[in-house]
Order: C-alpha cells, then structure tokens, then sequence
C-alpha cells in the first residue's frame, strides 16, 4: 500500500492517517428548526448526552477492519460549577493496517452545556515513534481562538474566527445528526483544520439505505463542498466527504466517508449505547 507521505504526516493527526483517517472536517452543530435557521449556524444544542457511546469500524480500499474509532461523552463540571459535556474520541488503526501503521490518537472535545459552545479541543498522537499535540481554546466573545500545536511550532497561535459556530473535525462529522435537512436542502458551517477555519456549505443530497451491524438504516447523505470561498486543502486537491444521518428518532450517524485520490476510507456504525436517561436522547427534529 503505497502511501503519499504529504497524508501520512498531514498535520492534523486523526482525521488523514491510513485507515483511521476518514474524519475530514465537515459541519458545526446545532438543533435548532430549519424555519429558525440564519444564514450563518448559531450555538445550539448539542447532539450528544451523558453516557452515550458511538463505535465505528474502519476500512480503507481493499483492508476491512482496519481500523476503529469510539466517541464517548460524559458530563463533567467546569470552573464554578458550570455543567459542560467532555466528547473523547478515539482512533487506531488494527490488523494488517496496524502492522504497516501503527497510530493512536485521542481528543478531548469541551462544551459548555448552557450555551452549546466548544470552548476547547485537546488531541495526542502517536504514529509510529512521532507524538504529535494540539491544543485550542475558544473565545466566543472576542471572535477569536488560541491554537498550539504543530503547524505554530508549540507556540500559541491567535486566530480570528469567522462568523459562525466553530467546531473540529471528529465532532462535526458526527454532530450532524442534530440536523434535519430537507433534500436538497443546505447549512452554511465552520470547522477548523489544524489551525485554518474553513467555510463549508453543507448539503443534503440523497437518500440511501446503509447496512450495519445494527442493522439496514434508511439515511440521509449529507456532502459538505466549499462553495462561498476557493476551495483549499482536501477540497482543493478533489477530495469528498460524506456522511450518513439514520431517519429514525435516534438519528444515528450510520457511516461516514472521505475519498481521496489515494483510495476511500469508511467508517460503519458498530454499536451505540443510549444515553444514561431517556431525558437524555437526542429527539427527533420536526
């Protein structure tokens, strides 16, 4: 399997590693109605709960299994008390991919469950013998966030924030599920790329049936493309990413794609744990 070295060291760790590399960032998150919508995504919120638990399988061209991805959020307590929710995520590659690329990688994600916000994103990673860090902090007020990690050399990095909800690359691939985009429908999103915001539209553009483990899903594709700027990195060197949203009240993310000129990676829900309480679920959107 022969490899461009410019994926493989891509500086964004998780998201463009082998097989385990297929989160490439799409969306920001919200749950609010489509008549309710501006133009531009606002905080809202989020699609995850208290004990849920999501795993996906990973394959690449030809490898089945080669790799694995579990997200896993739990509420926590921030400064004061203030309730927040940590979504960790966690990668590696498996079996023969592992043997030809051995990868780990975690991401703390912290929202504030009052506002909705991602105040901040913590994520390591070892490929190989190369441990790679990256830290960023969100400040909603000032419109600006704080990157540290390897494309500002370990040094923090000022960046000013478009108009929008930010979010990162694993979160907003999955947060789609607080969606409910009509067909052909569409969401104008915010997602950071190492320490690059990326103004994406994102839209719905069929209906497919997706088999799992858990079973065959009828599902919403949605495609994010750059559209209001020239396209730039992977959309820039023709790569697609899509992702599969179950039309059923738990509106699961089912299957997730990015396909480069290298080959396509995808990912399949394995399983799911419900949310602690059935307060907790994430509803069904009118």
């Amino acid at each position: 399997m022969n490899l461009s070295r410019r994926y493989i060291d891509h500086p964004i760790g998780t998201s463009l590693v082998m097989a385990a590399i297929l989160l490439a960032g799409i969306v920001a998150f919200v749950n609010l109605p489509i008549a309710a919508l501006p133009a531009v995504a606002t905080a809202g919120e989020l699609a995850f709960r208290d004990g849920e638990k999501l795993t996906y399988r990973v394959s690449w061209a030809i490898v089945p299994g080669a790799g694995e991805i579990t997200v896993n959020a739990a509420r926590s307590a921030g400064d004061g008390g203030a309730p927040r929710l940590m979504v960790t995520t966690t990668t590696t590659t498996r079996r023969l991919a592992r043997m030809l690329l051995p990868f780990d990688a975690e991401e703390t994600c912290v929202f504030d469950l009052t506002s909705g916000h991602l105040l901040s994103l913590r994520e390591t990673s070892v490929q190989r013998e190369k441990r790679l860090e990256t830290a960023v902090t969100f400040d909603h007020d000032r419109r600006e966030a704080t990157y540290a990690g390897p494309k500002s050399g370990g040094q923090p990095q000022l960046l000013q924030m478009p108009d929008g909800e930010p979010t990162d690359l694993i979160m907003g691939l999955l947060q789609t599920r607080a969606w409910n985009l009509p067909p052909g429908g569409s969401r104008e999103a915010l997602v950071l790329f190492a320490n690059d915001f990326y103004e994406l539209t994102v839209r719905h553009v069929g209906t497919e049936e997706v088999r799992t483990p858990l079973g065959t899903f009828r599902a919403a594709v949605l495609e994010p493309r750059m559209e209001r700027t020239p396209p730039k990195g992977m959309f820039k060197r023709g790569s697609t990413v899509r992702v599969w949203i179950a039309d059923d009240p738990r509106r699961l993310p089912v299957k997730f794609e990015v396909e480069f000129k290298i080959g396509k990676g995808t990912a399949v829900l394995e399983s799911h744990t419900p949310p602690n309480s059935p307060g907790d679920a994430t509803p069904p959107r009118p």
